[in-house]
């Protein structure tokens, strides 16, 4: 059978699943690892910060030469990557004395699968010769919600059937997803997003006003996510007073469902509505969920409050891509590098900044307050491109 660009944008979904197991499964183990392995909560922290720090170096050394390696290979490497270091969480910790090392070197590998896959699947899915790209751009980014919302539910399945103490078996069983993709995306054809005698200079495009504003529209929307999603399951557990489980199903699982339900019906939506005007509406709800969250008085009212968070972010980190793609058509693979790095800082910034202010004022409420920085910033620079 002759493999098409449809196949292409299947690879692609999944690659987005891939970059959702990488975010979501380690976070998951924690408990696990600190009871199995005796590790305390300054390692725990510093495992997350190793998985968005390798991410953002790796979204910077692609910037450089993404477009001189190539889409194909790029998005290889990233799915070997990722099926390595998943794999790696099964046998590692038990090779070195210290466990740590061994859950750092597969964390490190996962983190460079994701990186890889943030920079290369979103300029692979804008190269293809589809008829509306934006609405194609948020189904893409919907499959991350999917595949975030899979992990969460059948991995506290498999707990729930196999027992925790299992745990090394279901790192392999994820991994099969990218393994299987990295087959699929070495058979797909992938296509140049320009020719190279057309590509825009790097610095030119670094230097663009515009670009600038773009860059930090990213940054702001990967701050207004991960700040209420990464904080969602303990916002829902100190609200509710029930149990993790419960939890993840009602925050976490709530945001990534809303969120994807966002993305979906975006491409109903776009037809109607520019994009610009999308984002801003996206960015005015979002406002009202973070005060919702942080300053009702009603529990199960705050957490629809992150909730509906979920749903008003959907739009806004593919809707900055594709904005960025329409306006700068030859500026290559390294512009959604650069973008990436907007966005990774800021899905790390949003949620330490969060937990700063929470863990100085003793309420996560007021830290969520400050974070309604990140949506009015938005508001206030998609006003600015509007004009």
């Amino acid at each position: 059978m002759k493999l098409t660009y449809k196949h292409t944008l299947a690879a692609s979904y999944t690659g987005y699943v891939t970059q959702a197991i990488v975010n979501n499964l380690i976070p998951l183990l924690f408990v696990t690892f600190s009871n199995r392995f005796d590790i305390n909560l300054t390692q725990i922290s510093l495992l997350i910060v190793m998985n968005f720090g390798v991410q953002i170096i790796v979204d910077i050394i692609a910037a450089a030469y993404v477009d001189k390696i190539g889409f194909k290979t790029l998005a290889v490497t990233a799915h070997i990557c990722a099926a390595l270091g998943l794999c790696g969480l099964s046998f590692l910790p038990f090779l070195f004395n210290s466990p740590i090392t061994g859950i750092i070197i597969s964390v490190v590998l996962s983190a460079v699968g994701g990186g890889l896959c943030e920079v290369v699947i979103s300029p692979v899915v804008e190269s293809l010769p589809l008829k509306n790209k934006a609405a194609n751009m948020s189904i893409l980014h919907s499959f991350y919600c999917w595949g975030q919302m899979a992990v969460m539910l059948l991995s506290t399945l498999f707990f729930a059937v196999f027992a925790i103490d299992s745990w090394n078996i279901l790192p392999v069983i994820w991994a099969i997803i990218p393994a299987l993709n990295t087959i699929l995306f070495a058979a797909v054809p992938v296509y140049a997003l320009c020719q190279p005698e057309q590509k825009m200079k790097f610095i030119t495009l670094i230097t663009s006003p515009v670009f600038l504003v773009f860059f930090l529209l990213m940054f702001c929307a990967g701050a207004s996510e991960l700040s209420m999603s990464q904080w969602a399951s303990y916002f829902a557990e100190q609200g509710l007073h029930v149990t993790k489980s419960v939890g993840d199903l009602l925050g976490p699982c709530a945001f990534a469902l809303m969120m994807g339900l966002a993305r979906v019906f975006f491409v109903k939506f776009e037809k109607k509505y520019k994009l610009k005007t999308l984002l801003i509406l996206s960015s005015v709800i979002c406002i009202a969920s973070y005060l919702t969250a942080s300053l009702c008085p009603w529990p199960v009212v705050s957490l629809l409050g992150c909730a509906v968070c979920g749903m008003s972010v959907g739009m806004m980190w593919p809707g900055v891509i594709s904005l960025a793609a329409q306006k700068y058509k030859h500026a290559g693979g390294s512009m959604f590098a650069v973008l990436a790095i907007g966005g990774d800082i800021g899905c790390t910034f949003g949620p330490w900044l969060v937990g700063m202010i929470a863990n100085g004022s003793q309420h996560l409420q007021t830290g969520l307050l400050f974070a309604i920085i990140f949506p009015m910033t938005m508001l206030i620079g998609c006003l600015k491109l509007k004009k």
